[in-house]
């Protein structure tokens, strides 16, 4: 392996140290989710010296909990959206090729049951490709009844009409924000996760900084640290008025709320009820929603559903009638109805819907219907909305309106839009044939070169893999590795929980501190639980 392949170590006192540091960083983050970190290759790329905290451990929340699809919007283009539609089409070609390790092109069938879907939905699907171009994954294609069972053999096969195929992509979320804050490190930014931004500095009613803290003992123990930098960007997710409401009330202003939460549940049962590498999409459910049969890391993914919160948990729970609507909906579709003693796992996200809002009128700039950006009047740059696949044009918006508002010199440019990100070189693993664990593309070797190489622990899962995790990919607890460093927690609960007490074990090596194994059990038996 070359020298500049070799992963950096990551530390956790070095970063501690480097960020006790007395220095003025031109652009601090808070927020370790997709567009946090996106923010942060962006700006370091751009040469900007960049500092990101993340409360909890990267990608915790919203961004490792999606329903793992690279698309283009199809749903925007029956709206008539077609400026987001070209975006979004765009920015999945360049996250493919940027993170072929990760991410891959995906088929769809959509069965039809009634003689009109197929026309009507295919015409849609063929301008959907028109669309994309030479950014095309595979043409659209219209299918009999028996080419609609040969690519979904565990269709419901009665009153089957046939279907279309059409293409998007897939990826694993969790580990490609991961592969965003290593890529970052490596041009230059600090990032830290367990470390909380506890309130905001303002000198003349401008924001100057942020004050940190280290969480990973507790509030209690941790050091404090004062951050200073030109710009400050809130990428909270869901918690972004948390930070709105702080910095309104330093400069005298009231601060209206501007994110209404909306909770995604996804139901994982065995890879028997899909049994193809093709994906299933019913368009229109019973109650007009959108339902994703999706297979992934060897298992089956069932979902989403859509529903507001008014609480803000990290753990959100999910409610009896959205597990019931799942396997209702999915046992109308699927030849073998999957039922609750099926379930491998349950989880659920919660989406930064923005809202309209009055406040900051003058200096707000909604990019797109998918993400919004707010300039404060003290300069506080707030990010949230959007999806995953949009991440790095969110991230240039952002950076857009930090020269625009005067806080940092402007730098012309698409710095990321041919920026590989770390692993992807000479990678040719495909996420549907993967075991279910780490895509570590052109790492493998240095993954191997780690104590335990042959030892597995269950689903994939070796003790190579958990220390390279505490070593280089700031792993500091068994969730961290089992929920985002491998995906177990999200695949197989059960499992998880089997294999935690010797992941606890070689954390504590790796790291000196306390894994949190009680804490993960905890987890686990919540990702198994059905609502009553």
């Amino acid at each position: 392996m070359a020298t500049e392949s070799l992963p950096a170590r990551a530390r956790r006192k070095d970063l501690m140290d480097r960020l006790a540091e007395q220095r003025h960083y031109d652009v601090a983050i808070i927020g370790g989710g997709a567009t946090g970190l996106g923010v942060a290759l962006d700006a370091a790329a751009r040469g900007f010296s960049v500092i990101l905290v993340e409360s909890h451990d990267f990608a915790k929340g919203t961004s490792s909990r999606t329903t793992k699809l690279v698309h283009g919007g199809v749903r925007y283009l029956a709206q008539g959206n077609i400026s987001l539609v070209r975006e979004a089409l765009r920015e999945r070609t360049t996250l493919l090729a940027n993170a072929p390790h990760l991410a891959q092109p995906l088929p769809f069938v959509m069965p039809s049951y009634k003689f009109w879907e197929a026309p009507f939905y295919g015409v849609g699907l063929k301008m959907y490709d028109a669309l994309a171009g030479k950014a095309g994954l595979g043409a659209t294609a219209f299918l009999n009844r028996n080419e609609t069972l040969a690519c979904l053999p565990t269709l419901q096969p009665q009153g089957l009409k046939g279907g279309v195929k059409y293409w998007d992509g897939q990826f694993d979320d969790a580990r490609l924000a991961l592969a965003l804050a290593r890529t970052a490190a490596r041009q230059g930014a600090l990032l830290v996760n367990y470390c909380a931004a506890t309130g905001l500095i303002h000198e003349n009613n401008k924001l100057v900084g942020l004050h940190a803290q280290d969480r990973e003992k507790g509030p209690e123990e941790g050091r404090s640290f004062e951050l200073k930098a030109h710009c400050v960007v809130n990428a909270a997710g869901v918690w972004v008025d948390q930070l709105r409401l702080q910095d309104g009330q330093a400069i005298g202003r009231d601060t209206q709320p501007m994110v209404a939460p909306s909770q995604g549940v996804h139901i994982v049962v065995d890879r028997s009820f899909l049994s193809t590498d093709h994906a299933m999409l019913i368009p229109k459910t019973a109650d007009d929603r959108v339902l994703f049969v999706v297979p992934w890391l060897g298992k089956t993914i069932l979902g989403t559903t859509d529903t507001p919160r008014h609480d803000l948990a990290r753990e959100p729970l999910p409610f009896k009638e959205e597990v019931d609507f799942i396997l209702r909906e999915s046992a109308r579709y699927l030849n073998r109805a999957p039922g609750p003693a099926d379930i491998k796992s349950i989880w659920v996200g919660l989406r930064p819907l923005v809202k309209p809002t009055d406040d900051d009128a003058g200096s707000t700039q909604a990019l797109s219907r998918e993400h919004t950006v707010l300039v404060s009047k003290s300069g506080l740059i707030t990010v949230t909305g959007g999806k995953w696949t949009t991440y790095r044009a969110m991230a240039e918006d952002v950076l857009h309106n930090c020269f625009a508002a005067g806080l940092l010199p402007a730098r012309t440019g698409i710095a990321t839009v041919h920026l590989k990100l770390v692993g992807a070189q000479d990678s040719a693993t495909k996420i549907s044939d993967s075991p279910g664990i780490h895509l570590y593309g052109s790492e493998s070797g240095a993954v191997q070169g780690l104590p335990g190489a042959g030892h597995e622990l269950g689903g994939g899962l070796t003790e190579a893999m958990v220390r390279f995790a505490a070593r280089y990919e700031y792993a500091r607890t068994v969730e961290d590795v089992l929920a985002r460093r491998s995906r177990l927690l999200f695949l197989d609960a059960a499992l998880a929980r089997f294999v935690a007490p010797e992941v606890a074990a070689l954390l504590q090596q790796e790291n000196g501190v306390d894994p949190q194994l009680e804490a993960f059990l905890v987890l686990c038996s919540q990702y198994l639980r059905l609502p009553a």
